[in-house]
């Protein structure tokens, strides 16, 4: 049996499935599922990726990470997908950019392949524009909540924000002390409308959340949230060829 550390390169056993969202206007958009080897997901990563015009897709570092580690080692699914125009190693969506507007039918159609395949516990998870998304059009999802990962707030707007209030859904924040666009006491004041929402301070963090440390932050809040069983994540893993172990 031999223990590895869980870091940047290490992908865990799990089912990965390519997936084909198909939207409301016809689009066919690439997609990934990554679930448990064997075991029901206990809750699900609808992932809303950065802005695909600065290089954002679905394999953004933390997205792909997610990925490789949440399936084995908090039981949970995620979905990632690229928004229509997009382009990664997964391959090309059709479609084009819209600054965020007509990618409310990508973010739909994530969704209801989600339910369609009935995934539990459903959860956007949005980093930078995927936030935007996420706040736009998350309050007329059938979701548990969302959970922002360095929101600009560039096309959200004030009223988008409040349709929060008018929901039972979860909302959780994490801010990066040095981050481009919203730092935290700028967050604190925009997010005011919004009283029940969780706002995390990630002290050292930047936008990208590039570096091990803030991945393990990032992965674990999440998990938190969304099965708190599973938490805190572990730093090392067992594996023999079957099951993973994971332990402290």
């Amino acid at each position: 049996m031999s223990q590895i550390e869980i870091r940047s390169s290490v992908e865990l056993p799990s089912i990965r499935k390519p997936v084909t969202l198909v939207t409301e206007d016809n689009l066919k958009l690439v997609a990934e599922l990554a679930l448990p080897l064997s075991k029901p997901p206990v809750a699900t990563l609808i992932m809303l990726h950065p802005l695909p015009t600065a290089g954002g897709f679905m394999d953004s570092h933390i997205y792909r990470k997610a990925a490789n580690r949440l399936p084995a080692l908090a039981d949970l699914a995620v979905l990632r997908f690229n928004t229509r125009g997009t382009e990664s190693p997964h391959g090309k969506s059709e479609g084009s950019f819209d600054g965020g507007n007509a990618e409310q039918l990508d973010v739909k159609a994530a969704v209801a392949y989600a339910i369609k395949e009935n995934l539990p516990n459903l959860w956007l998870v949005g980093w930078s524009f995927g936030t935007e998304l996420a706040l736009k059009y998350g309050p007329d999802l059938d979701i548990l909540g969302a959970i922002l990962l360095s929101p600009p707030l560039h096309r959200t707007t004030d009223g988008e924000l409040v349709r929060w209030n008018q929901t039972n859904k979860e909302l959780i924040a994490l801010i990066p002390e040095h981050d481009d666009y919203l730092k935290p006491a700028e967050a604190a004041i925009r997010f005011s409308l919004v009283p029940d929402i969780e706002l995390i301070t990630v002290d050292d963090a930047k936008h990208l959340w590039v570096g091990e440390t803030s991945t393990k932050r990032v992965l674990n809040e999440i998990v938190r949230v969304v099965n708190p069983d599973a938490y805190p994540l572990p730093d090392f893993i067992s594996y023999s060829g079957g099951e993973p172990t994971p332990h402290e």
